[in-house]
């Protein structure tokens, strides 16, 4: 395995590879033992579109990507990569979008999992009254990704 650690307005974040596919993006607080390998080709890739993910100037990624988990949690993470950048999308929604629209809490289990968030983009599932729930990185930095991409706009508020 191939570690990169690069600097990002999240803090530090750890990008993993085969030497083939990116496999991992590791939080602040979360990253694997052992130390920076020399970049390959693909932690160089990954390094440069977030990096243009982060200056505002690149929506989509274009990595090879290796995921792996089991077969419902790869679904989970392909609708996942089907919501485009600004928009958000239920739990719920990705249960129906998979075509298992009971499975909300196993569809939030797999969300939890996804070793690639940001390039798959997991921050863009809200909870369905529109709250921000669970985040891997926390929801501090939820909030700083979808405030970055303008996509949240927290539920207003029936107390004020």
């Amino acid at each position: 395995m191939n570690i990169l650690t690069i600097d990002s307005p999240l803090g530090p974040l750890q990008l993993a590879s085969d030497g083939k596919h990116l496999t991992a993006i590791r939080f602040p607080g979360k990253h694997a033992a052992g130390a920076d390998s020399s970049p390959d080709s693909v932690l160089q890739a990954a390094r440069t579109q977030l990096e243009e993910y982060f200056a505002g100037s690149r929506q989509r990624f274009d990595l090879p990507l290796a995921a792996r988990g089991t077969p419902f949690q790869e679904s989970v993470w392909r609708a996942l990569a089907a919501i485009p950048w600004g928009e958000v999308r239920s739990y719920r929604d990705i249960a129906v979008a998979i075509g298992k629209p009971t499975a909300v809490r196993a569809v939030g289990a797999a969300n939890g999992r996804n070793p690639l968030p940001i390039v798959v983009p997991c921050h863009r599932v809200i909870g369905a009254d529109g709250s921000l729930t669970g985040f891997a990185g926390g929801l501090p930095l939820k909030l700083q990704l979808l405030s970055l991409e303008g996509s949240y706009q927290p539920p207003s508020d029936p107390n004020l």
